[in-house]
């Protein structure tokens, strides 16, 4: 098993601090040697794209990085990492700088593995190295990457995805996650287990991305529907029929149908469910009431069938869900 040399992309010498996090998470997996779990351990290079000993001017904000090397030092390494790109980047006001796509471009040639955490997954894209791949990125950017790159293959569900020399992860601790699967792809799982309980996270984390969406109830401009919705959001305890809402709307059923799916892109029945999942979310990361009695205040009825939804749209179970949450106060579901 060998470590190798890992380089990595800081596309702007002044980096904010949100893109910090990124960039931290792969300088303490792979920048910090832990001789005594394997040796030799990562070999680290930071890589301008500005330039050997870029720096960013002061006052821009942020983080002004010195960086050892330029783009040339993504020449020979085994595993390239892009662990952030700048917002205007994401949004397409700004484009990635062509010498930069050029040097991707001839890593993956080379035979590089291409990694990517968050929107760096932006930058591979723009390269064509995910062109025909399986990819993610963080849910909140996973559309407009589709919207850009619609030759990529986007998977918003998932924490990260190996797609053998090609990887790429979601946001911040997803991007841990998938650091955590390269020293155990590299250094077998002892190794990556042992660095996990240093970092005093798991070593892997079940379920995807998709647990973590925004489920809250959409704007609408149908002033007439808003009232309505808010009830119901009110009254999820209760069994809610698509009669009970266009009643209480003064319409009849299909009228009310069709004005909630123009207004949300959802049916009743669609839209009743995606807020009892979140009613549900919501009691789970904040108290300690059981799966059963989460059921029937989310409108969901028993246990065993909040359970079933849990799987099916979040692929992890309740009790899962609430670890990841300090503020559930303690799993007191019973054994399924």
């Amino acid at each position: 098993m060998s470590a190798g040399t890992v380089a990595v992309v800081v596309i702007d010498d002044d980096v904010p601090f949100w893109d910090l996090y990124e960039l931290g998470v792969v300088c303490t997996v792979f920048g910090i040697p832990h001789h005594d779990l394997a040796d030799p351990w990562y070999d680290l290079r930071l890589c301008s794209a500005r330039g050997t000993g870029a720096q960013a001017p002061a006052g821009s904000g942020g983080f002004a990085l010195r960086t050892p090397h330029g783009l040339e030092g993504l020449a020979g390494a085994d595993t390239v990492i892009v662990p952030s790109v700048p917002e205007a980047c994401v949004d397409g006001d700004r484009e990635l700088p062509p010498d930069l796509l050029t040097a991707l471009r001839r890593a993956a040639d080379d035979g590089a593995r291409m990694v990517s955490l968050c929107a760096g997954a932006f930058a591979l894209a723009a390269a064509g190295i995910l062109d025909g791949r399986r990819a993610t990125a963080h849910w909140m950017h996973c559309e407009q990457l589709a919207r850009r790159h619609p030759g990529v293959d986007i998977d918003d569900s998932v924490l990260y995805v190996d797609d053998g020399d090609v990887l790429t992860s979601a946001g911040v601790t997803a991007g841990l996650d998938l650091c955590l699967h390269l020293v155990r792809r590299d250094l077998g799982a002892h190794v990556a287990n042992q660095l996990a309980r240093r970092l005093v996270v798991p070593a892997h984390r079940p379920g995807g991305q998709a647990q973590f969406v925004d489920l809250s109830v959409p704007a609408t401009d149908d002033e007439g529907l808003a009232p309505v919705l808010e009830w119901a959001v009110a009254h999820l305890d209760r069994p809610l029929t698509v009669d009970d809402l266009a009643r209480r709307a003064g319409t009849s059923p299909r009228t009310f149908f069709r004005r909630l799916q123009a207004a949300t892109g959802a049916t009743p029945l669609q839209w009743l469910l995606t807020q009892r999942l979140a009613r549900a979310q919501s009691l789970l990361e904040s108290t300690p009431l059981s799966v059963e009695r989460i059921g029937e205040l989310s409108g969901l009825g028993t246990g065993a069938n909040l359970r079933r939804h849990f799987q099916l749209h979040f692929g992890v179970t309740p009790t899962d869900y609430r670890r990841a949450f300090p503020g559930g106060g303690g799993a007191l579901e019973r054994p399924a």
